[in-house]
């Protein structure tokens, strides 16, 4: 009887790992592993000696399925850094996450990297599929209140709400109290006014090729026009106006832009307008813009100074020492 048993219960086991390998590796307890868990494995990927993780999960704040990826180091400590990477226009998650090459530095230095979807997905909102720079791949980080988007484009409350609870639910062993946020483009902006708008939330900031005022950019001003319902509301996602009245803990601020990138020099990007604003104020000083001589928009960039960005987030989130 008590064989019978022992094998069921054997069995039992092996489905579950089967079913929720990643869950079951890292639960703390496994022989009392249970599996109501907040989000769906869809793949692993092996990469530079840790895992790629690529999940979904039901948003409440955007009312649809959102999928990220999750970079989980090798050999990492019991609490474990993050560093969130929030991608640009047109990107899902799994852009930088394929081709940024942020992994081998974050392997080093024992930090998760969080890189979520740039927008809620399928809605079937009138217009939301017809630009690149609108609607899907396009959610600008903040929370809609102009309608048919408000109540279903929630970025910023799913970036600085929603999603770290279910992580931290999910990954025990994430340090919910050593966060760092970086970015592209777009997500250059989200991750800037993010961390502007939460002080203390995240220990380091930087960013790609930010949209650094958008509130004076064609794209900028075509997402605050279609998704907030007042201009009054504008300057509440704008970094450059958000670091003028910023009281906080101030790490310094990494941001590298090309020459070459045709964003910059259209006058989308406008980092140059951040580093003036930053001017008598706290982060006076602390702002150190590099200006990259040739280089693009594009991902080639972003994986050149990959390295840099995570050391920059390294020493703040005290990965390890450098």
């Amino acid at each position: 009887m008590w064989g019978r048993f022992r094998s069921k219960l054997g069995q039992r086991r092996l489905q579950i790992l089967i079913a929720y390998p990643y869950q079951y590796r890292y639960c703390l307890h496994p022989h009392i592993f249970t599996t109501h868990s907040t989000m769906n494995t869809t793949a692993t990927i092996k990469t530079f000696g840790g895992e790629l993780l690529k999940l979904s999960h039901d948003s409440k704040v955007n009312g649809c399925k959102m999928d990220l990826n999750v970079f989980v180091p090798p050999n990492a400590p019991a609490k474990v850094p993050v560093l969130f990477f929030l991608s640009g226009l047109t990107c899902t998650g799994n852009n930088c996450a394929e081709k940024g090459f942020l992994h081998p530095f974050a392997a080093k230095h024992g930090i998760a990297i969080v890189y979520p979807d740039t927008s809620p997905r399928g809605h079937n909102i009138p217009g939301e599929d017809d630009s690149w720079d609108f609607g899907s791949g396009a959610g600008f980080y903040l929370n809609a209140t102009k309608e048919p988007y408000k109540g279903k484009y929630n970025m910023y409350q799913y970036i600085s709400e929603e999603l770290p609870a279910l992580l931290w639910q999910q990954f025990p062993q994430f340090d919910k109290d050593n966060v760092g946020i970086t970015g592209h483009s777009m997500g250059g902006h989200g991750a800037l006014t993010l961390f502007l708008k939460n002080p203390g939330m995240y220990k380091s900031v930087s960013a790609f090729s930010p949209i650094s005022n958008p509130k004076n950019c064609p794209w900028g001003d075509k997402a605050f026009s279609g998704y907030l319902n007042d201009k009054s509301e504008w300057d509440d996602y704008d970094a450059s106006e958000l670091i003028k009245k910023y009281k906080g803990p101030t790490p310094g601020i990494l941001i590298d832009c090309g020459t070459a990138d045709n964003f910059y020099t259209q006058g989308q990007l406008l980092p140059e307008n951040l580093v003036a604003a930053s001017k008598g104020t706290e982060f006076d000083g602390k702002v150190d813009l590099r200006l990259q001589d040739g280089y693009d928009h594009s991902y080639y960039f972003i994986s050149t100074f990959a390295e840099d960005h995570v050391n920059h987030a390294a020493k703040y989130l005290t990965a390890s020492k450098l």
